[in-house]
């Protein structure tokens, strides 16, 4: 059965993009994680849409992800096929004030062609590891910007196999969310519209708010950045610090002592201790504020 599903990928895919047994601690930025039983890169909506077909097909599970930065994967890996779009879908095109990406661009680099257009309004997101897919599905921000302020119109795959467009207006971002999770879309590609502006003062900004983020958060371990969404009314991180967690460890895994918002793989932590860690801190944060926090990272496996 297992080498059927390889060889139908393989039909769709070259064998050099389809790979088996791949440990997951390579394509996440928490740097763990267990093999996962097909990785699947394509090239193409029409590659992808024909994956997936086939593991609809084959009943296997799957699971689509970008640069992995914001996913926590079991040790023991994921009985399924993990689909990355990232490097393989990462194309960048300019026209006038509009940026047209493919899902799989960091966030980053879409940062540095606005900076090389002299467009500015998305410096927010200079230094958000993420890809623009991940950013879309969930409405990601940082510094007072977010997804919803520049994004125009997104490309999207349907949970029935039909590309579909739409609009900011149909998009329902919110808080960490958006119809797009909601109704089990694929992002492709998007749009973003920004506001011509000068390139020094672009510049100036993305590197105000690099410094602010070397200052204030543990870029130096690995990590999926902040660790729990925001609770209405409060920060997660001022909450833990006082609940007396700064620099609390369980094996490997840390309460970044730089910003306890973060959760840090500071010595070849496991998945199992990363996800120990978080649910200590919240049933202390829980205890003692009685506040939920809540995790902003996705699992992935058997936990």
């Amino acid at each position: 059965m297992k080498q059927d599903l390889y060889e139908k990928l393989t039909e769709i895919i070259p064998e050099g993009r389809v790979k088996t047994d791949e440990p997951m601690k390579l394509h996440t930025t928490f740097r763990t994680g267990g093999a996962a039983d097909y990785f699947v890169m394509p090239e193409t909506k029409e590659e992808l849409k024909a994956v997936i077909s086939v593991l609809k097909d084959a009943r296997e599970p799957y699971y689509i992800i970008g640069n992995g930065s914001n996913l926590l994967v079991s040790d023991t890996g994921y009985r399924g096929t993990v689909i990355q779009m990232y490097k393989s879908m990462s194309e960048i095109t300019v026209c006038g004030r509009e940026i047209r990406a493919q899902a799989g661009a960091l966030l980053t680099r879409i940062a540095a062609r606005a900076l090389e257009s002299g467009l500015a309004g998305f410096e927010f997101a200079a230094g958000i590891p993420g890809t623009l897919g991940g950013a879309c599905v969930m409405n990601a921000g940082a510094y007072g910007g977010e997804m919803k302020d520049v994004v125009s119109e997104v490309l999207v795959l349907t949970p029935e196999g039909e590309f579909l467009r739409l609009p900011s207006d149909e998009l329902e971002f919110g808080y960490r969310s958006s119809v797009i999770a909601r109704r089990g879309y694929i992002v492709l590609e998007a749009s973003i519209v920004l506001s011509e502006g000068n390139k020094e003062e672009i510049g100036e900004h993305m590197e105000e708010l690099r410094q602010k983020r070397i200052s204030k958060q543990p870029l130096e371990y690995p990590s999926a950045g902040s660790t729990f969404k925001r609770p209405e009314g409060y920060f997660a991180g001022k909450l833990i610090e006082d609940a007396g967690l700064r620099g609390f460890q369980v094996g490997g895994a840390q309460v970044s002592e730089k910003h306890c918002g973060f959760v840090i793989n500071r010595e070849n932590a496991s998945s199992a201790e990363i996800m120990e860690l978080i649910r200590q801190v919240s049933a202390r944060v829980e205890e003692k504020f009685g506040v939920l926090l809540e995790p902003e990272v996705k699992r992935l496996g058997e936990f």
